[in-house]
């Protein structure tokens, strides 16, 4: 497969750092790694001879650098999953704290996941809705308008309907829901937004 001309502009930019921090250095701590037996044998076997010798001085430089370029390049993934910890953390508290009723659910209606507010205008408890038919916590009336719904997003990008709260609710509840689909998507994300009386 061939290098791409970003990918020959990050390795050199990696190279430069790489004996920039040599030079200076200021190289990264290694991770554990060091260089191989066999290599330091052949290092060795290249140094005794004076024709080899700097033969011996490249090749270990060679491998100082490629030391140093993964090391750099332990501690930039290692940043970037911090990185990514972080943002998730933050996208799930928005997910839970948001003021709608989020549920994600597969494109027959089972709840795959659902937020402490969806769970709330349902009248649950959060644990009780994973793998359960979103329409078994409607009026048996607004079941087949959720299913008219669900096959509505294959035909576009957002819908919306009118439901209310059954008989598993503590409190019966009108709500508007909101649904929409990525296209190829097999699972929806619905909102849920209570109506006042």
């Amino acid at each position: 497969m061939p290098i791409s001309t970003n990918d020959l502009t990050d390795l050199n930019q990696l190279r430069q750092a790489a004996e920039a921090s040599i030079k200076q250095g200021t190289t990264p701590p290694t991770k554990g790694w060091s260089i191989s037996p066999d290599a330091l044998s052949l290092l060795y076997r290249l140094a005794s001879s004076p024709e080899n010798a700097g033969d011996a001085l490249k090749l270990l430089h060679e491998l100082q650098a490629h030391q140093v370029e993964l090391d750099l390049q332990h501690e930039q993934l290692k940043a970037n999953e911090q990185e990514f910890f972080h943002e998730l953390e933050r996208y799930k508290a928005l997910f839970e704290r948001a003021p709608f009723g989020y549920f994600v659910v597969s494109m027959d209606g089972h709840i795959i996941e659902a937020n402490l507010t969806g769970a709330r205008l349902l009248g649950i408890e959060p644990s009780e809705l994973a793998g359960n038919s979103i329409d078994s916590f409607l009026a048996p009336i607004c079941r087949p308008v959720l299913g008219e719904l669900l096959k509505q997003l294959h035909y576009g990008d957002v819908a919306s309907c009118e439901v209310q709260t059954g008989d598993k609710s503590v409190e019966i509840r009108r709500l508007q829901v909101f649904a929409n689909i990525e296209p190829g998507d097999e699972i929806a994300l619905l909102s849920f937004l209570e109506l006042t009386q």
